[in-house]
């Protein structure tokens, strides 16, 4: 059986670790997203959208 306290201090480094490596994770993830959408702002698109139908 895997007992998870005291164990030299290992596991308290854990609890540490893989939170703040979620949240790197995610706040990757959310800038590679906003630079994507900033980019395709530039060229004039969106992502995931249709064109826009030219005005008349």
């Amino acid at each position: 059986m895997l007992v998870v306290a005291h164990q030299g201090g290992w596991d308290e480094v854990i609890f540490v670790v893989v939170p703040l490596a979620i949240l790197a994770v995610l706040l990757w993830l959310a800038r590679r997203r906003a630079e994507d959408e900033a980019d395709a702002d530039r060229a004039g698109t969106r992502l995931g959208s249709e064109p826009e139908a030219p005005d008349r």
